[in-house]
């Protein structure tokens, strides 16, 4: 028999699972650039004013940082440049869904028994792989019909959909990788978010040093880095897809190695035994939801500390954007000048880590579902230990780790800026508040996950995970996409007071923590009232 022998038939398993999520994320992350289209051409009808923008604000420090150089002057140009961001997200998607069909099913048992039945050992990685790629394929075929069919250079509308495509191909090789290597379904989908987090950081670095600093060669060792030197709309290098296509072919060739030298259930990397003894810190539900989630939190937390380096770095670049355009000096002007431009920045890349801080949260809570779903919660709940109690040892890393992510982000980037402006008594306060604000939205999140897993925990991790992505799509693109108010209103961190800048309103905050209370109850109650699950 084949390794990948029923490879077809679990590739039919996994679509009929995802039957409704795969095609929800691969239309919501189509349907943002092709809704940039409009916007941008109104704000840029004529050629002048695209030039314009490409030579001022598409070669910003800011705007290099976060979404990437431009190549071209065009209308398609500027719409590649602001969709930067979205191989990002693809990428993410992508480690959660290979991840999900592959550690976190042996994790459950369901892989053994599918392996027990005329199925090869490499056939469900296969058919993670062959079904999330083949999403992102149909990704980039959706976005280069949609932008050629709105009048786009068909050439650049091609390069634009594989290079949102690559970013996801990549990461889903990468997490093909990290599932064989560690036992369990965090530490692999940790891992590949880890991977994920340094490409995008080296992109920064590299785009923002630029040739003037010699920094330009670091974006050959990012895959986000070799999608922007495709150049879509910008005379396309079809050449650099060829880097992307080996890089997938040896990830994925080290996957299939590394899946038929280990045991199901198993790691490559062996878990590592702890001491005969435990220290007595590590008694109790809190000591044990210590054990299960310092470890992601200390990575988070240094993942958020060069964020915030980061974007406080580049805070003084957001000046030169309306250096040389009177328009939107007169704008900034009237608003407040220099000191309304950064402020308006801070609030846009806190509001990014108030999202990213809601996916740590999530993920934090989804524990809980984890440890029941992997029958170790049951053995416990048969000592003296109750659910809540057991449930609270979670749930603080849930309500209290974005709180230091959060602050971490907020020292660092304020530090940076503050540093850079000459005033840190007066910047690190209010960008440290700009990302404190964030709190509220992203616990609401967190209480939403909690209300799933204690009433319907089948919808759990795909509720949760939709929520954030809800929540990323308003935040990130509503504006641009002409979003009704009704749906801007839907997520939380349209209700959170944009700091700083603005007066802080206390209303809203107490609504959130209200919602956030109710849903946190309903979800203890919920669990703590039915049956334990075991899937």
């Amino acid at each position: 028999m084949s390794a990948l022998t029923g490879t077809g038939g679990l590739i039919r398993l996994i679509l009929r699972r995802d039957r409704v999520l795969l095609p929800a994320w691969v239309s919501w992350v189509g349907v943002v650039p092709l809704g940039f289209v409009g916007a941008t051409e109104s704000l840029y009808p004529e050629a002048a004013d695209q030039l314009h923008y490409a030579r001022t604000t598409g070669t910003n420090p800011t705007f290099l940082a976060l979404y990437g150089p431009m190549h071209g002057t065009g209308l398609g140009s500027i719409i590649a440049q602001r969709s930067g961001f979205i191989p990002v997200v693809v990428g993410l998607i992508s480690v959660l869904t290979v991840v999900r069909h592959t550690r976190t099913e042996e994790e459950a048992g369901r892989r053994e028994l599918l392996g027990a039945t005329v199925t090869g050992r490499g056939a469900g990685l296969a058919a993670a792989l062959v079904v999330t790629m083949g999403a992102n394929l149909v990704l980039a075929a959706l976005l280069t019909a949609g932008l050629a069919g709105q009048g786009l250079p068909v050439a650049g509308s091609l390069a634009f959909g594989l290079q949102m495509a690559a970013g996801g191909c990549v990461f889903a090789a990468v997490a093909g990788v990290t599932a064989q290597l560690s036992e369990g379904a965090g530490t692999a989908r940790g891992t590949a978010i880890a991977a994920l987090g340094a490409a995008f950081a080296i992109r920064m670095a590299a785009d923002v040093g630029g040739a003037g600093n010699g920094l330009s060669w670091l974006g050959w060792l990012s895959p986000f880095g070799w999608g922007n030197r495709l150049r879509a709309y910008g005379g396309e290098h079809w050449w650099t897809l060829a880097l992307v296509a080996a890089l997938v072919a040896v990830l994925v060739a080290a996957a299939g190695v590394l899946s038929a030298r280990r045991d199901v259930g198993s790691g490559v990397l062996p878990p590592r035994l702890g001491p005969a003894d435990a220290p007595a810190r590590l008694s109790g539900a809190f000591g044990l939801a210590w054990r299960l989630q310092s470890r992601p939190l200390y990575g988070w937390l240094a993942g958020f500390a060069a964020l915030g380096v980061v974007y406080g770095a580049v805070a003084g670049g957001v000046l030169d954007m309306v250096k040389d355009d009177p328009d939107l000096a007169e704008i900034f002007t009237r608003l407040g000048g220099r000191t309304a431009i950064t402020d308006a920045y801070f609030a846009s890349v806190m509001g990014m880590l108030g999202l990213i801080a809601s996916a740590y949260a999530v993920s934090a809570t989804l524990r809980l579902r984890t440890e029941e779903a992997g029958q170790r919660a049951e053995p416990l709940l048969a000592t003296a230990t109750g659910r809540l109690r057991w449930a609270s040892g979670h749930l603080l890393f849930a309500l209290l780790g974005p709180v230091a992510v959060l602050t971490v982000a907020g020292l660092a980037a304020g530090v940076a800026h503050g540093l850079d402006a000459g005033d840190l008594g007066r910047e690190v306060p209010r960008v440290l508040g700009a990302a404190l604000a964030q709190l509220p939205a992203v616990w609401l999140v967190a209480a939403l996950a909690l209300a799933l897993f204690g009433l319907v925990p089948g919808l759990t991790a795909g509720g949760s995970w939709a929520a954030v992505g809800v929540c990323a799509l308003i935040t990130l693109f509503g504006a641009a996409l002409g979003l009704d108010q009704w749906a801007l209103d839907i997520s939380p961190f349209s209700h959170i007071p944009k700091l700083p800048g603005q007066p802080f309103t206390l209303t809203p905050v107490l609504w959130l923590v209200a919602i956030t209370a109710a849903l946190s109850a309903a979800g203890l109650v919920g669990f703590r009232r039915r049956d334990l699950a075991s899937r």
